[in-house]
């Protein structure tokens, strides 16, 4: 079987088997690959691979310069690929689980104040068709800690604007239940009301959030629409700050890490806890201005 063939069969049951995000399955294909060209660069057959062959692999791409994160993403693919080995008889035992990936430096998510998501929010237009859209767009993704692909692939019928709950399809195919606030749902009753149907003209469009034609909104159109509200503004960010501000919002507000793991959809609440730093460096932050020249009495 030539390299390209498994990395196929690699990546197919990767996300047909394993349920993996499109996202994640290519970047395993990618680092699978390095590793597989590495083997037949060595003359190393597959089925003869031992634990010190990959320790020699990750060795050499990092003397090529590459980083922690790096090496860490190459020993999680390495561990997907050799679970698929083991599975078809390849290997014996997944060799990779013998590994300890490095501790990659995280960088704290940029979060916006209340102050400055009002400011944002406020500064959509919406006397407008498309305005009285982007209002309750940007207001439920703030509201609800969405990402921009979650937004666009809401369906209208995952919608429960009395209950304040929505049906959201994350990564990996995986559902969670999050409610929303009362500005949210009045900008989004407004939106299906008195907008949406002109847009969709009669067409069954599952969609929640369309575009001016009537198509559903793509993340690229999301995307355009921010950067605009951002000039208008003055308030410079992403779309996705609005996610890491509602968490950290909600943690500052004194929810508990569990709540906002199971309402921003992780999987693993080592990724939630990043915003409790976020908090307590607001927190640093808040601390050292208030008592900055204060002299003890």
């Amino acid at each position: 079987m030539t390299v390209e063939m498994l990395l196929e069969q690699f990546y197919t049951d990767l996300i047909l088997v394993k349920r993996a995000a499109q996202k994640t399955a290519i970047t395993y294909k990618i680092s699978a690959e390095e590793f597989l060209h590495w083997l037949v660069a060595q003359k190393i057959k597959l089925r003869d691979v031992a634990a010190i062959n990959l320790i020699y692999f990750l060795t050499e791409r990092k003397t090529q310069g590459c980083s922690e994160l790096t090496i860490a993403k190459d020993i999680s693919a390495l561990r997907a690929l050799g679970d698929y080995l083991v599975r078809k008889n390849y290997w014996a035992e997944n060799y990779s689980l013998m590994l300890d990936r490095p501790k990659a430096s995280r960088h704290l998510p940029a979060v916006l104040s209340l102050e400055q998501v009002d400011q944002l929010l406020s500064s959509i237009d919406d006397s407008t068709p498309l305005g009285i859209r982007d209002k309750a767009l940007f207001e439920l993704i703030y509201s609800c800690g969405l990402r921009i692909s979650e937004a666009c692939s809401l369906k209208i019928a995952n919608v429960h604007i009395d209950e304040h709950l929505i049906l959201v399809t994350g990564k990996g195919d995986k559902e969670r239940i999050v409610p929303f606030g009362d500005i949210a749902a009045q900008k989004l009753q407004k939106y299906l009301d008195e907008v949406r149907p002109g847009l969709v003209k009669g067409r069954n469009i599952s969609e929640v959030f369309v575009n001016y034609k009537g198509e559903p909104i793509s993340r690229k159109g999301v995307w355009k629409r921010f950067q605009q509200l951002e000039a208008l503004s003055g308030v410079h960010s992403k779309v996705h700050t609005l996610r890491h501000s509602f968490a950290t919002h909600l943690l500052a507000g004194g929810a508990d890490l569990r709540s906002v793991q199971e309402l921003l959809g992780h999987s693993d609440l080592s990724t939630t806890t990043i915003y409790t730093h976020v908090t307590d460096t607001q927190l640093q932050d808040a601390h050292k201005k208030y008592f900055e020249g204060k002299n003890d009495e």
